[in-house]
C-alpha cells in the first residue's frame, strides 16, 4: 500500500498530515505557507508513494461551503491536472479546528505552544485524515468485497 496525504487548506497556512504506508495511522507532517503548498506537495510526491490526496472540505455548520472554497477549488483542480493518476477527494472538515484545539489542550503542552496556529493546522489535517481513514474502513465493512 501507499500513503494518503491530507491537506487542511488555509488562506495563510496549510496543515498537512500523512498516513503510514499501511494506511492505519494518521500522523501530522507539517504546516506550510499556503503560497508554497503546491511546490511542497509536488516535492513530497516525488519522494513518497502517495495513493490519494484528501483535502478538507470547508463547510459551515449549516452545510453551505465557506468562503475558503473559492481558494481551494483552483488548488484541487491544479492537483488533479498535475497528478492525473492520483485521486483527489474532499472530506468534510467541519469542527476539526475545534477538535484540534481540544486535543492540544488535553495533551498538556504549555500555553505558548497551544497558541501556535501552525500546530492547530497540522493537528486539524491529522483529524481530517484520521476521520477519512475511519470512514473508508467503515465503508469497507459495509461492502466487504470492495477494495479500500
Amino acid at each position: 500500500m501507499s500513503r494518503i496525504l491530507a491537506i487542511d487548506y488555509g488562506k495563510k497556512r496549510t496543515g498537512i498530515a500523512v498516513s503510514d504506508p499501511s494506511q492505519i495511522i494518521a500522523n501530522g507532517l507539517t504546516t506550510v505557507a499556503t503560497s508554497t503548498l503546491f511546490d511542497f506537495v509536488k516535492q513530497y510526491m516525488e519522494q513518497e508513494d502517495v495513493e490519494r490526496i484528501v483535502v478538507g472540505l470547508p463547510k459551515k455548520p449549516n452545510g453551505e461551503y465557506s468562503d475558503n472554497m473559492s481558494n481551494i477549488t483552483p488548488f484541487v483542480n491544479r492537483l488533479r491536472k498535475h497528478f492525473p493518476n492520483v485521486p483527489v477527494e474532499y472530506y468534510d472538515e467541519r469542527f476539526t479546528s475545534v477538535l484540534a484545539h481540544q486535543a492540544i489542550l488535553e495533551s498538556g503542552i504549555g500555553k505558548k505552544a497551544r497558541q501556535n496556529k501552525a500546530l492547530v493546522d497540522q493537528v486539524s489535517a491529522t483529524i481530517i485524515l484520521r476521520d477519512y481513514m475511519e470512514w473508508r474502513r467503515m465503508q469497507a465493512t459495509l461492502t466487504p468485497n470492495t477494495p479500500i
